[in-house]
């Protein structure tokens, strides 16, 4: 689950298909290595409004970026929140 070239200095621009594909990314990852909350609230994102995914962001962020075994998955979530404001309804 690493993008060689992206940083969160140089993040990538994602639209809205990125951003789900990102998420689901991140769901399946927590359903194999944990945590299973994270899994749970990335569930049926792909059918989510913006606003919802951007409050499951920000709820999976506070739930892994504390927990330096979830460190990937806190990069991913921090991506993917750096580019919620491409989202559209």
């Amino acid at each position: 689950m690493s993008n060689e070239y992206e940083t969160l200095r140089w993040p990538t621009n994602l639209d809205r298909d990125a951003i789900v594909a990102r998420l689901v990314q991140v769901r399946e990852a927590a359903r194999q290595s944990g945590p299973p909350e994270l899994a749970s609230l990335l569930t049926g994102v792909e059918d989510m409004l913006s606003a919802q995914i951007g409050a499951s962001v920000i709820a999976a962020i506070d739930l892994v970026q504390e927990k330096p075994q979830y460190q990937p998955l806190a990069t991913q979530l921090a991506m993917v929140a750096m580019n919620l404001k491409n989202l559209k309804a």
